[in-house]
């Protein structure tokens, strides 16, 4: 990695305090930039390459991302940048960033894919899994997920010192290293117990999920196995473990929880981004009101 990139991955982990996935997903972001300079400018200095950036090869830059990116991916990549610059400037490297000028691509608006109460129903209990270590750690995880709410990366990090199965709480590490409590349900702490009956007496500090070889699982696996058990139950394949979050939000507020606690419960920082479930929840009532209103439903 060039010097000056380093250095501020440094200064986001010191001073800033991010979370090694925040990093990582700067680092790839600033790298993917590195790159497309690497093809407009053939200066070996870093400080030189930089001090060369305009608006206009922004611009470029952007346009080429829109080829291949959401909307969504290209304005973290934008913050990342504008992000960098200002640092560079507060440094002394730079006179001026050239991303401050740049628009953000305004997001989607799209709801997210929520099953319903039955199809969650169906898809924790069958196929009724075996009795293996791995039949029930998979068993343990999407419990936890629906009882939890919490994000596939906040799961596969958690430790086994991490819940208290006795108070039914698990303590979780959300994004910017913040950390918060969430309830378990009955089901999901038994579920917990069994698997953990099957590792005999694990320490606090040994992860809560393995994988077949004893390392810690990683959420490229939780996906790869709710994919399989999707297929197994019968339902639909496009959901992910980020459906089981969204259902848990959603079946939350149609039950009558208020967004405030819901914010809480999914550590969103913004009010904003968890007022979407009730976007969700008013196409739910929507659907119910045209099918069931004598004067609504479609011949």
């Amino acid at each position: 990695m060039k010097p000056i990139l380093a250095d501020f991955i440094r200064h986001l982990e010191i001073e800033r305090n991010l979370s090694p996935r925040t990093l990582d997903a700067y680092q790839r972001d600033l790298l993917q930039f590195y790159l497309f300079l690497s093809t407009e400018d053939r200066s070996d200095d870093e400080l030189e390459m930089l001090s060369l950036v305009d608006s206009l090869m922004m611009r470029r830059y952007l346009a080429g991302l829109h080829r291949k990116n959401r909307r969504t991916s290209i304005a973290r990549k934008l913050s990342a940048l504008r992000t960098f610059f200002r640092y560079l400037v507060r440094q002394g490297l730079l006179a001026a960033s050239p991303a401050e000028t740049l628009a953000t691509p305004r997001h989607e608006s799209y709801l997210p894919k929520v099953l319903s109460v039955d199809e969650v129903t169906h898809f924790l209990d069958h196929p009724h899994p075996g009795q293996t270590p791995l039949d029930l750690r998979d068993k343990a995880i999407f419990e936890f997920f629906y009882s939890s709410g919490v994000r596939v990366g906040e799961i596969t990090a958690l430790d086994v010192g991490s819940v208290d199965l006795a108070q039914q709480l698990a303590r979780v590490l959300g994004k910017g290293n913040k950390e918060r409590l969430v309830p378990l349900g009955k089901i999901s702490c038994t579920s917990l117990q069994q698997y953990l009956a099957t590792r005999g007496k694990p320490a606090a500090h040994e992860p809560l999920f393995l994988n077949a070889r004893g390392g810690r699982l990683t959420p490229r696996s939780v996906q790869r196995h709710m994919k399989k058990y999707l297929l197994l139950s019968g339902l639909r394949t496009d959901a992910s473990p980020h459906s089981l979050r969204h259902s848990f939000a959603t079946h939350l507020l149609d039950g009558g929880a208020d967004l405030r606690s819901i914010q809480e419960l999914l550590g969103h920082v913004s009010l904003s981004t968890t007022q979407k479930y009730t976007q969700v929840s008013l196409s739910h009532l929507t659907s119910i009101y045209d099918a069931a209103h004598p004067r609504s439903r479609k011949k």
